[in-house]
Order: C-alpha cells, then structure tokens, then sequence
C-alpha cells in the first residue's frame, strides 16, 4: 500500500472516537497489552513523561518536549488529535515520523492485529510505542488519549507525570462530576513516581493527594507558588510571561491560557531537573533560566511542529485560529477575543455534537459576525443546527455548506482592521489548515 492508503486504511478500518464518538472509543487495555506483548514491550526501552488533563496538555507536552530537545536528549513526542498529517502525532525532535514506517509498520503487522480489532488509538499508541524504540529515542513525552486510567497510553512507568487541569469534557465515559473525571485523570499517578499538578479546585485537590499518598508518589501543585503571574500578549504572535522574581521569559505560543501552562512546564522541569536531568532550576531563587530552556520556550512550534494554538495565519485582516473546543478552554478565549482590537469581528464557527455546545455559545461575544460551519467529521453537528442554538444565544449568522466557502465569504467581508477567528473545534482548525490557507 502507498502511504495515503495505508492512513485511509487506518482511519476506515480501526474504530476510531476522534471520528466516531462513543463507538470508536475502547475502554480497558486488554488490546494495548497483547499489542505491547507482541511487539516485544517497546516501551521499556526509553524513559517517558506522561501528561493528561482536560486542557492544555498539548501545549504542555510540546514545551516539555521542545526543552528536553535543545537540552540534548534525542525526545519522542507522541500526542492527538493530528491537524492534517498523521505522522504529526508520532515525532522525535520534532521530525514527523516517516511515511515509509507506517507503511511498513501495517504491511508486517497487519495479520496480527487484525485478528484483534484493535481501535484507531490503540494500533496508534503500539505504532509510537515500538517506532521510538526502534529509534532509540532517550526519553518520551506521551500524552493521554482519553482521561487516563483506562487510556491505553497508561502501561507506561514514567519518570514524571502531569495533570494540568480537570474540567467537564468526555463526561459520558468519565464520570459527570469533576471529582470523578480527577479520579479517571489521576489513574496517570504511579508508585514513587513525581507528580506535577497544574491547577485544581478545593473540591479536586484532595483526590490527587489521596491517590499521590496511596502511591508513595511526590505531588507538587504549581499553582502554589507560579514562575509567573502575568502574560502579555505580544503584536507579532507569541507570549512574554513577567515575574518580579523571574524576570520575563518569551514564548511563541499564544493565547490568554498559556499562563497556566507555563507555570505547570516550569514546575515540571524543575522535577526533572531534581531527577537529574536537564539542566537544575530553582524557580525561587534566580531570575534566569538556562539558555537551552529560553530558547525551547521561544521556538516551541518550529522546534516541535505545534499549531492551533491561537495561531495567527494571516496579519491584514488578521486571521487567528485555535482549537479551543470545550467550556474550560473558550473561558479563556472568550476573554481572549473580548481583547482583541478591531473595526469588526468574524467568527468561523463549528462543533461536535458531544460537547456542551450551550456553555460555549453563551461565551461567545454577541457583536461578532458568524460563519457557521459542521466540522469535517461525523460527529460534527450540522451547521443549521448550531445557528439555531446560538440564535438562543443571541448570536445571529449565516450557515455556510463548507468552511471553504465561509473562509471566502468571511475575508471579502472583512477589512484591513477585522479579525477573523477559526475555531470551535480541532476539525475546523485542521479543516482551515488543511484547505484554507
């Protein structure tokens, strides 16, 4: 098979939630341990970082990734959803994953897995698994599928684990209370191993100390004594996070959240550094970070490939897209586009129907102009659909047949001082970027 249809074969054939919903998902990990069996237990063969959470464990997971690469360990970054390319998921150093190693990774292994029945995520994992072995890779970060005690991402032993955040998302197979989607994210936590959390509630904290005390694993809240307490948003794209005691450090991420995320990566290198690796930093007693650690925060997405996160595409009029898809995420970006300055708003909208679709319209801003869009995906909810809810609203715009078309309508709409935002589900924003620009 060539490359487009090994991936058509692997997005067809293997039960796969990101398109299916509740169908494609597969609780437990008896597959993900035959798989790992057969495959010879890659895994041990490299040292991992594991990070799971609600929101922002991408970014997370790519910062971490980027330091421990200008740091001079050879690092493995496994996460999804992909935007427009599979092999984005799989990376070492930032370099996806080569065409000719899926390829030959279904061709060999095909017979076998197929008698399993294996989900999309499942087959994925083992593929990542076994290919950062066989590429000797020093160290991995891995990032949950799907909350974390069942994903199948969970045989691994890390060094570390992350939980940056808990809120409502994927309730039907977590649980509908924060307590219990805590106790499905808190499933990462291992015997003796460092635990770094991002942020919590009174009412989740105490599950993460129960679980950490009950593993003999050390917990550290970054929360409790933050690099940084402030971000401001840069005109050309990118984050410059301030600190009376820190200083000031520059990342090319944007977005309102990245002030959580830093403070969580910044707690999570100064464990690892505690551990032994990489450079030590003391959050507490010096203004500056090591050179290796700047210039990863600096150069995430060239360093690791990373998109959608409040991306800027286009400057006249101004194009942004992000893949903020869930309440958590858009309180964050509501406050975000509430900042931007412009003659008129364009909003390029869409969802899936199993988010709380209710709660982020009721965060959207009432004065933009809406372009509604179904995302590219069967769990997209048609585009009619969401007008009329956000009608309930007070949100008023036009449906529009693909994005395509309501990308070209939005910018000869919009003047040299508009913005136009893409966003509402990671389908838009790989959509947008696949076909849009």
């Amino acid at each position: 098979m060539t490359y487009k249809e090994t991936t058509a074969y692997l997005f067809g054939q293997m039960p796969m939630f990101e398109r299916q919903g509740a169908s494609g998902y597969k609780e437990g990990l008896e597959n993900t341990r035959e798989l790992d069996d057969h495959f010879g237990h890659p895994h041990y063969n490299f040292r991992t970082i594991h990070v799971a959470g609600t929101n922002g464990k991408g970014s997370c997971s790519h910062m971490i990734a980027a330091i421990l690469q200008l740091c001079g360990y050879k690092t493995g970054l496994y996460t999804s959803p992909h935007l427009v390319d599979f092999r984005e998921r799989i990376r070492i150093n930032g370099c996806p994953i080569s065409k000719e190693y899926v390829v030959d990774f279904v061709d060999k292994e095909r017979k076998f897995f197929e008698s399993l029945h294996p989900s999309f995520f499942e087959l994925t994992t083992a593929m990542a698994f076994k290919y950062f072995s066989d590429m000797q890779v020093d160290i991995a970060v891995i990032e949950v599928g799907l909350g974390g005690r069942l994903d199948c991402t969970n045989i691994i032993t890390p060094v570390l684990s992350v939980i940056t955040n808990i809120s409502y998302d994927h309730t039907q197979f977590l649980g509908n209370t924060l307590g219990k989607i805590a106790n499905e994210k808190a499933g990462i936590i291992k015997g003796d191993v460092p635990v770094v959390i991002g942020e919590t509630t009174p009412g989740i904290r105490p599950v993460f100390e129960k679980r950490a005390a009950a593993m003999n694993a050390p917990i550290v809240f970054a929360e409790d004594r933050p690099a940084f307490n402030k971000g401001e948003q840069l005109d050309g794209g990118g984050t410059c996070f301030i600190s009376s005691k820190q200083g000031t450090l520059t990342c090319d991420l944007s977005g309102n959240y990245q002030l959580k995320n830093i403070n969580t990566v910044l707690t999570a290198i100064e464990q690892l550094g505690g551990l032994g690796y990489l450079c030590k930093i003391n959050k507490e007693d010096t203004a500056t970070y090591p050179a290796e650690l700047e210039e990863a925060v600096a150069n995430v997405c060239k360093l690791t490939g990373l998109k959608g996160r409040w991306q800027t595409v286009r400057e006249t009029p101004r194009v942004v897209c992000d893949t903020g898809h869930n309440a958590a995420g858009w309180q964050y970006l509501s406050r975000q586009l509430k900042s931007v300055k412009c003659t008129q708003m364009h909003i390029i909208f869409g969802m899936v129907e199993d988010k709380d679709v209710n709660s982020v319209l009721e965060l959207l801003p009432k004065d933009a102009l809406y372009y509604f869009v179904k995302p590219n995906n069967k769990r997209g909810m048609d585009e009619n659909e969401i007008r009329l809810k956000a009608e309930d609203h007070g949100i008023r715009g036009i449906s529009y047949p693909s994005l395509a078309k309501a990308y070209e309508v939005a910018m000869h709409n919009a003047g040299q001082n508009d913005f136009v935002f893409i966003g509402g589900s990671n389908y838009v924003v790989a959509d947008f970027l696949e076909n849009c620009i």
